[in-house]
C-alpha cells in the first residue's frame, strides 16, 4: 500500500464538495462508511488494550494510562483508516474518510509531539507553550485542508520568495522544511527516550556505565537528527563547513569551560571513579551522588540540600569518595574516664553493648582504644563501622554515645570534667589619713 498516494487521493474539498459531503451524510451509504471508520477505531483500541495490559505506563510515549492518551492509538487508527480507504475506494464514495483522515493525522502529530516533549522535558514550562502551539497549528491546518482553503494559502506562500546567496527560497518551502525538521527531531528524541528507558530498566551495579551509554547515544541521535532536519529543510550541509573555524575558536575561548565539563562528564562515567549512590565530599560539601549528567553532577546531603557540581571540578580537584571500593564507613567517637578505672573490665562491656546498636556492623567489629593520657582523665576512642553512610552517620554515633553513657553510669565510672582552682587575693590594707594640723 502506498500511503503517500493515499494521502494525495484525499485532496481538500471545495465549497461544492462540502455541500456534496453534507448531502452524502444524509444517505444510507454514509452509515456504512461511518461503521467502517468506527471499526478501525475499535480495532486500534483493542490492539493497544491488549498490548499495554491492565496497567498503563503514563511515562510511555506510545502507551498511555487510559489507552487513547498515548501516541499508539491515533497512529494505529490512522494506519487502519488508510488501509480501509484503499480497500473500499472503488466500492464506496469514501467521503467520510476524506474528512476523518486529516483529523486523525493531526491527532497523531499532536499526540506524538506532546508525549515526546513531556517525557524528554518533564519540568520545562517552555514545552507547554510549544505543545499548545503545535496543537493549534495542526488543527488549523486540518480545518484549512477540509474546507479547501489550504491550497489557496499554499499558492500564496509560493509567491513570497527571496534570494539567499545563489538560492531562491519561498515561504512554502521554508515552512515545510521547518515542519519536517521538527518531526525528524521529535523522532530522534522519541527513539533516544525509548532506548534510555530500556537501558536503565533494572540497572543496579552498572547504572553509571549505562548512564554514559544513554548520554552518548542521545547526543549521537540528536546530531544525526539535526543533520537530517537541516538537509530536509533544504540547507546545504557543505556550507556549514565555513563555520568550522569559528566554532573551533569559540570552543577555545568562550566555550572552553563548557566543553571541559562535557568531556569530564564522559570521563567520569567511563572511569567509574564516581558512581550514582557514592558518598563523596567536594569543596567541603558532603553528600550522595544522585545524578551524573554530561555537564554537571548532583550531590544530595543528608539534610536534603543539593549541590550542582561542574564535572570539571570533579576531575581537577580533590574528591573524597567514602564508598569507592567499599561502602562501609568507619565512624569514631571519643570519651574520657577517670584515672584508676579498670579498663580491662570496661572494654568488654562497651564492645558488647556497641555491637547491639542499630546499623553498627559486626564485621569489621567495633573496637575501643586507649588513645591519650589527657589532663583530666584517660581518653578512649571508639571505632565502629556502618554500611549505609548515605542515610547519615549522626544517628549511629548518637546511639553509640548513649550506650557508652548508660554503661559508664551502670558501672559507676566517673566521666571527668575540667576543674579549676580559684585563688582569691587578700584585700589591700587601707591607710588612714590624719585630718589634724601638722
Amino acid at each position: 500500500m502506498n500511503i503517500a498516494a493515499t494521502v494525495h487521493d484525499t485532496s481538500p474539498m471545495t465549497a461544492s464538495e462540502l455541500s456534496r459531503f453534507w448531502h452524502h451524510l444524509q444517505q444510507p451509504v454514509a452509515l456504512t462508511e461511518i461503521a467502517i471508520l468506527l471499526a478501525c477505531l475499535g480495532l486500534a483500541w483493542l490492539i493497544v488494550r491488549l498490548w499495554r495490559g491492565r496497567q498503563g505506563d503514563v511515562r510511555s510515549i506510545w502507551l498511555g494510562h487510559h489507552i487513547i492518551d498515548g501516541a499508539l492509538f491515533p497512529v494505529l487508527s490512522l494506519g487502519l483508516a488508510l488501509l480501509a480507504y484503499r480497500l473500499f475506494q472503488g466500492v464506496l464514495p469514501m467521503l467520510v474518510f476524506q474528512v476523518a483522515l486529516p483529523v486523525l493525522t493531526s491527532l497523531a502529530v499532536i499526540r506524538m509531539t506532546v508525549k515526546v516533549l513531556r517525557v524528554v522535558f518533564p519540568e520545562s514550562r517552555t514545552m507547554r507553550v510549544i505543545e499548545r502551539t503545535v496543537s493549534w497549528l495542526a488543527w488549523l491546518a486540518t480545518v484549512l485542508w477540509v474546507t479547501g482553503v489550504l491550497p489557496i494559502v499554499l499558492v500564496g506562500m509560493e509567491s513570497l520568495t527571496w534570494k539567499v546567496g545563489g538560492s531562491v527560497i519561498n515561504l512554502r518551502d521554508l515552512i515545510e522544511g521547518a515542519i519536517t525538521a521538527v518531526l525528524v527531531l521529535i523522532l530522534s528524541l522519541s527513539l533516544s527516550s525509548a532506548i534510555e528507558s530500556q537501558l536503565l530498566k533494572g540497572a543496579t551495579g552498572n547504572l553509571s556505565l549505562r548512564k554514559m551509554g544513554v548520554n552518548a547515544l542521545r547526543s549521537v541521535l540528536l546530531l544525526v537528527g539535526l543533520m537530517l532536519a537541516l538537509s530536509t529543510a533544504g540547507i546545504d550541509l557543505t556550507a556549514l563547513s565555513v563555520f568550522g573555524g569559528a566554532i573551533g575558536v569559540g570552543l577555545g575561548f568562550g566555550l572552553q569551560k563548557l566543553a571541559a565539563n562535557y568531556v569530564s562528564g564522559f570521563v567520569i562515567l567511563a572511569e567509574r571513579s564516581l558512581r550514582i549512590g557514592d558518598l563523596v565530599k567536594v569543596d567541603n560539601f558532603e553528600g550522595t551522588i544522585t545524578d551524573i549528567n554530561t555537564r554537571y553532577t548532583v550531590l544530595r546531603a543528608a539534610g536534603g540540600r543539593e549541590a550542582i557540581v561542574p564535572n570539571e571540578m570533579l576531575i581537577t580537584q580533590r574528591v573524597e569518595n567514602a564508598s569507592l571500593s567499599d561502602r562501609r564507613v568507619s565512624v569514631s567517637t571519643v570519651v574520657q574516664v577517670a584515672y584508676g578505672t579498670d579498663l580491662k573490665a570496661l572494654f568488654p562491656e562497651l564492645l558488647a553493648g556497641i555491637a547491639e546498636v542499630d546499623r553498627v556492623l559486626s564485621d569489621p567489629a567495633p573496637s575501643v582504644l586507649l588513645s591519650n593520657f589527657a589532663a583530666d582523665g584517660l581518653e578512649l576512642t571508639i571505632f565502629f563501622w556502618v554500611r549505609d553512610p548515605e542515610q547519615g552517620i549522626g544517628g549511629p554515633r548518637s546511639n553509640v554515645n548513649l550506650l557508652v553513657l548508660d554503661t559508664l553510669n551502670r558501672l559507676g565510672i566517673e566521666i571527668p570534667f575540667p576543674q579549676r582552682v580559684v585563688h582569691q587575693l587578700p584585700p589591700a590594707p587601707v591607710h588612714e589619713v590624719s585630718s589634724g594640723a601638722p
